[in-house]
């Protein structure tokens, strides 16, 4: 019998990706191409996605590309991007076309210009048909086949005549985007007090509800002008060391704990957070302060006694309620209603999809 021939299926090359960030809300992802070398220098780029030809930003040119391949650790960048709470996934989402030339630069400036254009007039149309919308910016996809509006909204907005008439006007498929207060502080900020770039424009990728606990366990004025950023909610900033702040407390005992110290027992009557301070009331009377590791935990004081206490305090000394940032929309992608034109005598006919993922307030 004729020995049966097993044809192993032939292997694919490595295939080689690089980091690119494009679009408006500044997304980021991999992207195929077949280089040999990567530019040492900020470089701008073609590449292909599902909306179609976009300009985007090549990013970690400083990384160990080796070969046109971008190399990292997988599991460095999988905890990164878990502890942000960032839906990044390894797999390329598009590929790369060619680097950007001067030609395509000087497009990308004319684009700007007509996004102007477009703006104000869908805000004419938005206001001819009485919408409850405010249009807040606009992107025209570099390949010219999308034009992405996004608007704020108190709710849900019947805008398919609007889609109509911007289909008919522009022969290009309409994208509406409802997008919320800290996305909107993304796409329009600029300079914030503090002499930098907006944050949330410049490098975040998910914007985390922020709320008074923060502000209050790092000392911060709980005056709202001066702890809120562009897009009137709390600054983002007060995460970064949030997590610091809050380990550092949980080493320090709560007041009124009995401790031995070299001076003799004593009670806890304040500590110093930064410094780890525990000023101690000895029973003589004499309060000294002392590190958080020169002093001995007796007993802690009852839950009971701390209650009594508590309720025994004058309003006005008990620590103000956590007000928590309101819901918002995160990110344009979490709450979101699209809408397509197609390029037809039937422009009007358009499937309209909505997804509401409100972020919940975090829990002290």
């Amino acid at each position: 019998m004729p020995k049966t021939v097993v044809q192993r299926p032939k292997q694919g090359k490595n295939k080689k990706s690089m980091l690119v960030r494009y679009g408006r809300m500044m997304d980021l992802g991999l992207f195929e191409h077949n280089e040999t070398r990567i530019p040492m220098m900020p470089t701008r780029v073609v590449i292909k996605t599902e909306r179609g030809l976009e300009l985007g930003e090549l990013v970690g040119q400083l990384a160990p590309y080796k070969g046109g391949q971008f190399r990292f650790n997988e599991e460095q960048t999988s905890r990164y991007y878990r502890n942000s709470q960032v839906d990044f996934g390894s797999k390329p989402i598009g590929r790369f076309v060619r680097y950007a030339t001067a030609a395509d630069i000087s497009e990308e400036r004319h684009l700007q210009k007509i996004v102007e254009e477009e703006i104000e007039f869908c805000k004419c149309m938005v206001k001819e048909r009485d919408l409850p919308m405010k249009i807040v910016d606009a992107e025209h996809v570099f390949g010219g086949e999308r034009i992405v509006f996004y608007f704020m909204a108190e709710g849900r907005v019947d805008f398919r005549a609007l889609v109509k008439d911007l289909a008919r006007e522009y022969q290009s498929r309409i994208e509406m985007r409802q997008i919320g207060s800290r996305d909107e502080g993304k796409l329009l900020a600029d300079v914030e007090t503090c002499g930098q770039e907006c944050c949330c424009r410049r490098f975040l990728k998910v914007l985390k509800p922020v709320n008074m606990r923060m502000a209050k366990l790092q000392k911060a004025t709980l005056d709202p002008a001066k702890i809120s950023g562009f897009c009137g909610r709390l600054r983002c900033c007060l995460r970064y060391e949030d997590r610091t702040y809050t380990d550092l407390k949980r080493r320090l005992p709560a007041r009124n704990t009995r401790v031995k110290t070299a001076h003799g027992q004593g009670r806890v009557i304040e500590t110093q957070l930064l410094t780890q301070l525990v000023v101690v009331e000895h029973n003589d009377g004499v309060r000294n302060a002392f590190a958080l590791d020169d002093i001995e935990i007796i007993t802690p004081p009852p839950a009971e006694e701390r209650t009594k206490r508590r309720r025994q305090a004058p309003a006005e000394a008990r620590e103000p309620q956590e007000v928590s940032d309101e819901k918002i929309p995160n990110q344009a992608e979490d709450d979101k209603i699209e809408c397509e034109a197609a390029e037809s005598e039937n422009l009007g006919e358009n499937i309209n999809h909505r997804e509401q993922n409100d972020d919940k307030n975090e829990e002290s």
